[in-house]
């Protein structure tokens, strides 16, 4: 079991036979509160949910909470970067703005405890680059590394991600809730 600043991590017993939560909430945040407050009836101590994905403000917010399912629920992350490619053809500049956002959600019991986001601002490659990550890390670029996600080490990932900021803000709740008590 991972720690990290103290804190045990352990994944959620039997959750294979555990009832499904269905994700179909607007946003991020809701979408993770929604599968924290489900998974924490079921077991014992704190339980802690994401949900995350990329948003193309010149695409309406697409992909958005649907980012798994863009090109369709069965479908792979080079068709879904395929899609996104195609969508953004013939835009430049600005138009291919896009961030990663992930919302963390803590629930104890079926109660909410916290609900912490970040974001990561880059823009979308009109090629893929790199062979590591997952997802629409190949099209993501972040100028302020001067590469995209899947051109970066594993450590840079957790460093500048928004899955990594978002953790560290948990980290953070949980200091400062476990020293007031």
């Amino acid at each position: 079991m991972p720690r990290e600043a103290g804190i045990a991590l352990e994944l959620l017993p039997a959750f294979e036979s555990l009832p499904e939560f269905e994700e179909n909430a607007p946003t991020f945040a809701e979408n993770a509160a929604g599968k924290a407050l489900h998974y924490s009836r079921f077991c014992e101590g704190m339980v802690f949910a994401d949900d995350s994905g990329l948003v193309v403000p010149s695409l309406g917010g697409a992909p958005g909470v649907l980012s798994a399912r863009y090109a369709g629920p069965r479908a792979s992350s080079a068709e879904r970067n395929a899609k996104l490619r195609r969508e953004l053809r013939g835009k430049s500049g600005r138009e291919r703005a896009a961030y990663f956002v992930c919302a963390i959600a803590l629930a104890e019991r079926g109660r909410a405890k916290a609900i912490v986001t970040a974001r990561v601002d880059g823009e979308i490659l009109a090629a893929p680059r790199g062979d590591r990550g997952f997802g629409y890390d190949s099209v993501f670029y972040v100028s302020a590394l001067g590469k995209g996600f899947a051109e970066i080490s594993a450590e840079e990932k957790n460093e500048y991600s928004h899955r990594g900021r978002a953790f560290r803000k948990l980290l953070t709740f949980l200091s400062y809730d476990t020293l007031t008590g």
